[in-house]
């Protein structure tokens, strides 16, 4: 009996079946055997972004290290609530830092492989984006500029989510924190303020710089192999949203994370020594007032007042970013 190829075809929720393609191909949260890296027993909040960032991130990291993996994680939530003492949720070689020097710390453990010998090992460093954009920044910068060889992941939450959800260098604009407060002319977060890490970081010319969100396993799962498959200073901007935070419901973590893409607000890219690369175009542009309105924290935008006059300069902003891009396909 002869055989024909599988076509797959993806409809409606962009999902792909990974039992039907050959198991070299499937993702590594499909394999039985897959590290489990982030396991069971972490008090993560229901539909938390950042747990499933993790989880995905470093079970790829773990397939491309062959196990051989040693993780530096800053404080913030992933470290408390994956390692409430004396337990922890952790089956990797996994270090505690302080909550602004992972990178350094990072670069150290690197360093100290090497002079043992152990070039096998890898360094993977993570941290949310308050100790990354904010109090980490100058330790992230200096280990771009001497191009350590470490994979550095930021978990972007847009705050301070487990010390009462402060503004970070990361918080969007109009966005409301409790230091941004919904009052005034201009409610929420300052438009102008923060900072664009991901291209901060292209601009260090280092190997490889990547962003991804939760909402796209098979992009983020290939980002982490490229970047294991490197050597060098890396770093991947990983959007992951906080429900609490964010004042969204635990069942549309992933589905706010896909909007955050297809309307531009987050463009999802790649960049090597200093030039974009490639680019994750846009499959069906939305407006961005339909990521906008699943969210708590721009509630004020719509009620009681609707202020088009804000809503309108975040969709320039997500207009820019397609621009910039390239994000969606011109017409002919």
């Amino acid at each position: 009996m002869s055989s024909t190829g599988v076509k797959f075809y993806q409809v409606g929720s962009f999902a792909v079946g990974n039992r039907l393609l050959d198991p070299e191909l499937r993702s590594a949260q499909s394999e039985q055997g897959r590290a489990n890296s982030l396991t069971s027993g972490h008090r993560a909040c229901q539909g938390c972004g950042e747990a499933l960032g993790a989880r995905y991130v470093l079970d790829a990291a773990m397939r491309a290290a062959q196990g051989r993996m040693v993780t530096v994680n800053a404080t913030g939530c992933l470290e408390v609530f994956s390692t409430p003492y004396p337990e922890t949720s952790w089956r990797v070689a996994w270090l505690h830092s302080l909550f602004g020097n992972a990178p350094a710390v990072a670069t150290g453990v690197a360093a100290g492989l090497r002079a043992t010998g152990k070039d096998d090992v890898r360094v993977v460093a993570q941290g949310g984006d308050g100790a990354t954009v904010d109090i980490g920044f100058a330790c992230l910068s200096g280990m771009f500029e001497r191009n350590d060889d470490v994979l550095y992941i930021c978990y972007d939450n847009g705050g301070y989510m487990n010390t009462g959800v402060q503004r970070s260098g990361a918080t969007p604009p109009a966005a409301r924190t409790t230091t941004t407060q919904a009052v005034g002319d201009e409610p929420g977060n300052v438009f102008g303020q923060g900072k664009d890490v991901p291209r901060i970081a292209v601009a260090h010319e280092i190997p490889y710089v990547a962003t991804a969100t939760v909402a796209d396993l098979r992009d983020l799962e290939a980002k982490v192999d490229k970047a294991m498959g490197m050597h060098g200073a890396r770093y991947l901007h990983v959007l992951v949203p906080c429900p609490l935070g964010w004042g969204s419901a635990s069942k549309d973590t992933v589905k706010i994370a896909r909007l955050a893409t297809e309307s531009g607000h987050f463009p999802v890219f790649e960049a090597e020594r200093g030039e974009v690369t490639s680019v994750r175009k846009i499959r069906h542009q939305v407006p961005v007032e339909e990521y906008l309105t699943l969210q708590g924290r721009y509630k004020h935008l719509f009620s009681p007042v609707r202020r088009d006059d804000v809503i309108d300069r975040l969709q320039a902003m997500a207009d820019r970013n397609i621009a910039r891009y390239g994000l969606v396909e011109e017409v002919l």
